[in-house]
């Protein structure tokens, strides 16, 4: 299959909110996937992809079905110097997985982090995500740490 990735364009808000709700475990409107769109458009550090195969049914209806979404952005760690990669967000079509989407995602996001003088590339993924956490192991990903995370914005 042929695999193009791009910038997500405010045009892409329903496929992208397809693809969002196949990775997450709670309601989520069309809105917030625009609301999101428009934040990225004018963020100097976020970025977010898409990839799109060429599917001719897709195609003749004047409608490019998205495969995958990544987000992407640099984070530079004052402690110790260094600039990583995030891969903030990756998602594939269920429909479309071992196909190399998420695979030439990564790639992708790890070929960004290289241009802007990263030195490695980084994730977080759930703890329920077990299928994913063999793929990034496959990939070269591993294990280095915990997420901590308190909810509210009081202590």
């Amino acid at each position: 299959m042929n695999l193009v990735i791009r910038k997500a364009l405010k045009s892409d808000a329903p496929e992208l909110h397809r693809l969002m709700v196949q990775l997450i475990s709670k309601p989520l409107q069309l809105e917030e996937v625009e609301k999101r769109l428009d934040f990225i458009a004018t963020s100097p550090i976020e970025e977010l992809y898409v990839c799109t195969g060429e599917k001719s049914e897709d195609l003749a209806a004047g409608h490019e079905r998205l495969l995958g979404a990544l987000g992407f952005r640099v984070r530079e760690n004052i402690e110790d110097y260094t600039r990583y990669g995030e891969i903030s967000v990756l998602v594939t079509d269920k429909e479309s997985r071992r196909l190399g989407v998420g695979r030439q995602l990564v790639e992708y996001a790890e070929e960004l982090a290289a241009a802007r003088d990263c030195i490695g590339t980084w994730l977080v993924s759930g703890t329920e995500r077990e299928e994913a956490h063999t793929f990034y192991k496959k990939l070269g990903y591993e294990i280095t740490g915990y997420r901590f995370v308190k909810a509210g914005g009081k202590s």
